[in-house]
């Protein structure tokens, strides 16, 4: 993961990355911040574990959570607008998922993940399925974000 990390960062140099985390509560920013110099691109992020701070922190409608639920491509485009725009960042990243124990009320099974990216040319989010226990789906979901990040910068 290290080697990603700083592979990510090495390609955003002369630019800013930022983070919005549901799933993985932090760990991609902690992940990027164990690289020395990550201060240069990594500016920070927003770990948006609950609806209410996707809502009134990341802008995320109100509506499109209750009709979609959290876990969907809707609010991962949601979430990454979102935190780019609050911390004015060139690149954001934004996931949004189930590592379980169970799925959600939208028929969304354990492992469902959607991964947000957005730079000022575009917008993409990514429908992934892990499998594997908890701790296994996070680490799956970090490890896709900065790939994404990598492949789009």
């Amino acid at each position: 993961m290290m080697t990603l990390c700083a592979d990510v960062l090495k390609a955003l140099e002369g630019k800013t990355l930022c983070t919005a985390e549901s799933l993985t509560g932090g760990a991609i920013g902690a992940a990027l911040t164990c690289v020395p110099g990550a201060s240069a691109v990594y500016v920070g992020g927003v770990v948006s574990y609950t609806d209410e701070i996707k809502q009134n922190v990341l802008g995320v409608p109100a509506d499109v959570l209750q009709r979609c639920g959290a876990v969907s491509s809707r609010v991962a485009g949601a979430m990454v607008s979102g935190v780019r725009r609050l911390m004015k960042a060139d690149v954001a990243v934004s996931v949004t998922g189930l590592a379980g124990p169970g799925g959600d009320a939208y028929g969304n099974p354990v492992g469902t993940v959607y991964i947000g990216y957005e730079d000022r040319h575009r917008a993409i989010v990514k429908h992934y399925v892990f499998s594997g226990d908890r701790e296994s789906i996070r680490r799956q979901t970090a490890e896709a974000a900065l790939q994404l990040i990598l492949e789009n910068a």
